[in-house]
């Protein structure tokens, strides 16, 4: 970079440098991280040959005076910004603060601009005005220039300014975690009111009205069978809607839906008063599951355990937990971990199809049954695309038996849409597998918290990649996920936590959600549920 300083007692040269300060400091900071580049004897662009021949010259001259007038995108934009950071600069400059009546008609000048530009990113956004608002910010600067012509202050000033702003985006950052992770745990009004209102007419029916129909498919192994634990019952809602409207024969597809004891009532409810067509529904309450105990499941035993309460609840490290996803409370439901007993919840099905309920189906999955997962238990979509899905991601391989019998690298694969053979889960022996590695984690030192890395270490060597096109993940937190590939989807995945039915949703996403979801539903107009 130029040295400001070297020169300083020349005026002519303090003034031209000057103008080239506010982007000293950007120039500088880039020749500390990359070393000096040696001039290559290659042609430079721009740059003409002695040999070049006169119609070469006169072709590359007018390449380069196009190139230099070819606007940059949105360019009124980028100069209002840059001039409200070169007017700050000014404001907190020694030499223009004794200059009082420049500092008050640059304060005008700032908020004049700072209202022209508002939210704008483009320049169609900006006002008609705005030209003369430009015009005049930049006559005002033009007189700072003279007033202020130490290039050495204005660069310690940017520096300055550099070093706060990147404070502040890193306190944002921080807060953003927290209040998104907050957000995620949170209940809308709307969905909190949603089972009381349900469950109240639950209990107002006849018992002969609290059943449902077709209840004789319900161990029929020749049907298309779908298991789907959850408590949110609008989720659920939608899962079992969207299936059912790209279903060829609605009647062959049963769902098992189980869920806790506070949701029961109102989950019946709900499928009571909007029947899913010919399709049959199911719906149970996890405690009248008698053989999941806690002297059974390990996981149980130590979802209550002491310090699993100490984990979640203790203030002191609500703070201090760099981890903040794993306060989720759905770590701590064990509808969450009753994908690894799928055998006996269905002793009589040879075969299922689980699904999460932040899932939505977009064509017909009668598919999946004819696949041969070749003599694998777990039929599921790899995720290895990004290295943070791979096992290293996920489990503990500074631990001795992690390292032994798992590849760091390994290919990771997603819940959400999985086919599982429960013939051959109960021929290997799957469940035992998933119990003998729960109780080595009673420390949580081989892994955290949650249900993929268990299943991935149960897992292991017993999954079948299937087609990608099944199973599109990534809508509950990455808003580049491509149209494309939502329209090849079968199901799509809003894995993350700007779930479509939170505010903090992706709001282009939403709407492949709410679509089936009957918002002039009468339980939802009660409370005040809207798309």
């Amino acid at each position: 970079m130029m040295d400001c300083r070297s020169q300083r007692e020349n005026p002519t040269f303090r003034r031209r440098s000057c103008l080239l300060c506010f982007q000293g400091i950007k120039t500088e900071k880039q020749s500390e991280q990359t070393p000096p580049k040696t001039e290559s004897r290659k042609q430079l662009p721009g740059r003409e040959s002695r040999n070049a021949k006169p119609a070469d010259k006169q072709s590359s001259a007018t390449a380069n005076r196009q190139s230099s007038n070819t606007p940059f995108p949105d360019a009124r934009v980028r100069q209002l910004r840059d001039q409200l950071i070169r007017a700050k600069v000014y404001l907190g400059l020694g030499s223009t603060k004794t200059n009082p009546h420049f500092i008050k008609e640059l304060r005008v000048r700032i908020r004049e601009v700072q209202r022209a530009l508002g939210d704008a990113t483009k320049d169609s956004d900006l006002p008609k005005s705005v030209n003369e608002k430009m015009k005049a910010m930049e006559q005002l600067l033009a007189k700072g220039k003279q007033i202020q012509d130490d290039c050495s202050a204005v660069i310690k000033k940017l520096r300055a300014m550099l070093h706060s702003t990147e404070e502040q985006l890193r306190v944002h950052k921080k807060q953003t975690l927290f209040l998104t992770q907050l957000a995620a745990k949170t209940l809308p009004k709307g969905l909190h009111c949603l089972p009381l209102r349900l469950s109240t007419e639950y209990y107002s029916l006849s018992p002969s009205q609290q059943q449902f129909p077709n209840q004789e498919k319900l161990e029929d192994p020749k049907l298309y069978h779908y298991a789907l634990f959850s408590d949110n019952i609008l989720a659920a809602a939608v899962v079992v809607n969207s299936t059912v409207i790209h279903a060829k024969n609605a009647a062959n597809h049963v769902f098992h839906i189980v869920t806790d004891r506070l949701n029961y009532a109102a989950m019946r409810m709900w499928f009571i008063a909007n029947p899913p067509g010919k399709a049959t529904i199911q719906v149970q309450n996890i405690e009248e599951f008698t053989w999941l105990n806690a002297s059974y499941s390990p996981v149980l035993k130590q979802l209550g355990s002491q310090s699993m309460i100490d984990y979640y609840f203790r203030a002191h490290r609500a703070s201090s937990d760099a981890n903040l996803k794993y306060r989720n409370p759905k770590y701590l439901s064990i509808l969450n971990h009753l994908r690894f007993y799928l055998p006996e919840i269905f002793p009589k099905l040879d075969k299922v199809v689980f699904l999460d309920d932040d899932i939505v189906v977009k064509k017909d999955l009668t598919g999946l049954w004819s696949i041969n997962l070749k003599g694998k238990v777990n039929g599921a979509v790899e995720t290895c695309g990004e290295n943070f899905h791979r096992f290293d991601r996920y489990l503990n391989f500074s631990n001795p038996l992690i390292a032994k019998n798992f590849d760091p690298h390994a290919c990771g694969w997603a819940y959400g849409m999985n086919v599982f053979d429960l013939s051959e889960w109960r021929k290997q022996k799957i469940t035992e597998i998933y119990h003998s590695w729960q109780k080595l984690n009673h420390d949580r030192t081989l892994w955290k918290l949650g249900t993929l890395p268990p299943g991935l270490i149960t897992f292991w060597n017993r999954t079948f990649a299937l087609d990608r096109s099944w199973h599109v993940l990534g809508l509950g937190y990455n808003p580049n996920v491509s149209q494309k590939d939502i329209e090849r989807a079968a199901v799509i995945h809003y894995n993350g936590n700007m779930k479509p039915w939170l505010e903090i949703g992706i709001p282009k996403f939403r709407n492949n959600w709410s679509r089936f979801v009957d918002y002039d539903q009468v339980y939802l107009r009660d409370c005040n549920l809207n798309p």
